[in-house]
């Protein structure tokens, strides 16, 4: 009893110190800053407390309080963390084979926080992400947006409303990948008529429910995935549709505007050839960033011009990982090449930050360095456009949660023996060697 109470008391200790760092403000000094909505500065400090930036500018321009506890990052560079719009870290099994269209199903029931894919993203500058079911149905279910904090649950995680309840979107597809045997649809017109006749359902439930007025014996029988799809036509849930051609593309909008949701476009390989009627449509675009050869065919037209002809265009743009599509770890990368392509700086920067965070809802959170924003930012070694900037450290909330100078956080961002196998795996039909059981 006696080792009981003096370990509660070192926990309750352990907790207080935590606590006390939070009130204490932490000043940055002598950084290069990238706030990302403003001008980048030479010479800069970033002020946090309570997990909110109190204030960020040129040295000189902020006084600093005596007990402020003063961190020297000469010759570092300072910029929001990153965002991350489309990712299946933790595991992402969504919808099963049964049915093509499953909006009642939950991405965050399948997640598991010790996926070593968490600390890869954190090694790589993410601090936030949308994490997503896979695209192989026309609709696989509820995504969820998460800060990659310590956690010990994934409710740890959620980035709440102010309700109170868990962020998210809702993760759609169209073109090859949802196109199989029964009752999944074999062509593309087979597929737009599926999700036609789903949303006229809700619209129907809704009405029933409209009808009743409150009386419990005139209700309809409760349907989740209906109430989802009413959450996506009411706005309150961000459509996210995986979409590779032109035509696809177009498809997508038109559904949209017929049921009146908001939607961001996943990957649009072929966005640059659409990319007025993008524009026009008021559509943003999370776009992705392969450079080797190989997938699908509708896929074949994807280039590295996207996001600079999207930027041209007026079209809100972003990249995505997809990871492990592309590794989190190499999530600059995608922005290098769009700016090697035609992007502009501002443009490639923001694509990996706060058009991110707006195509979540989250502009006003996260996403660049602002008084009463979330305290997320990373510090780092050089440009973060240049092969030779590296992530030295990521910051959620005030709460440093990678290092690269720590041996343990350092595996997770160079690889190696351990980095990817924290979890001992189980198979029911062999043993450890390979023989069968």
């Amino acid at each position: 009893m006696r080792i009981q109470a003096v370990l509660f008391g070192l926990g309750i200790m352990l907790l207080a110190s935590s606590a006390a760092a939070q009130e204490i403000a932490q000043a940055f000094v002598g950084a290069h800053i990238i706030p990302i909505d403003g001008e980048e500065i030479d010479n800069g400090v970033l002020v946090v407390q309570h997990g909110k930036i109190k204030a960020v500018g040129p040295a000189g321009s902020i006084p600093l309080a005596s007990d402020v506890q003063v961190h020297d990052v000469a010759g570092k560079l300072i910029m929001p963390g990153l965002i991350c719009t489309h990712n299946h870290i933790g595991g992402m099994g969504g919808a099963d084979s049964s049915a093509p269209i499953q909006p009642d199903v939950r991405i965050y029931d399948s997640l598991n926080i010790h996926d070593s894919g968490f600390k890869r993203a954190l090694a790589g500058g993410l601090t936030a992400m949308n994490i997503m079911p896979g695209s192989g149905h026309l609709l696989s279910g509820q995504t969820v947006y998460v800060k990659l904090r310590k956690a010990d649950t994934i409710e740890d995680m959620f980035i709440l409303d102010t309700k109170g309840q868990p962020m998210g979107g809702m993760k759609m597809a169209n073109g090859t990948n949802s196109r199989r045997d029964a009752p999944f649809p074999g062509t593309r017109a087979k597929s737009a008529f599926l999700v036609r006749e789903q949303y006229v359902k809700a619209l129907a439930y809704r009405e029933k429910i409209e009808r009743a007025s409150g009386d419990a014996k005139k209700m309809p029988e409760r349907d989740i995935g209906l109430e989802a799809l009413l959450e996506v036509m009411d706005g309150k849930r961000i459509v996210h549709h995986h979409t590779h051609r032109a035509d696809d593309i177009l498809t997508v909008i038109r559904l949209s505007k017929e049921f009146g949701f908001r939607v961001v476009l996943h990957h649009i390989s072929e966005g640059w050839k659409v990319a007025e009627e993008i524009a026009k449509a008021g559509v943003p675009c999370s776009v992705i960033m392969i450079d080797s050869p190989g997938g699908k065919l509708e896929a074949s037209y994807l280039a590295f011009e996207t996001g600079a002809v999207l930027e041209k265009a007026g079209v809100k743009m972003a990249y995505h990982t997809d990871d492990w599509i592309t590794d989190s770890r190499l999530f600059f990368r995608s922005a290098a090449l769009g700016a090697r392509a035609g992007l502009s700086r501002a443009g490639a920067l923001r694509s990996l930050t706060l058009s991110g965070a707006e195509m979540l809802d989250l502009g006003d959170r996260i996403g660049s360095l602002e008084a009463g924003k979330d305290a997320d930012f990373i510090i780092m070694s050089g440009d973060p456009l240049s092969v030779y900037g590296k992530v030295l450290q990521t910051w959620i909330e005030g709460q440093k949660v990678f290092d690269r100078g720590d041996s343990k956080d350092r595996l997770y961002a160079v690889g190696g023996y351990g980095a990817g196998d924290e979890q001992e795996p189980y198979f029911c039909c062999f043993d450890q060697e390979g023989e069968n059981n």
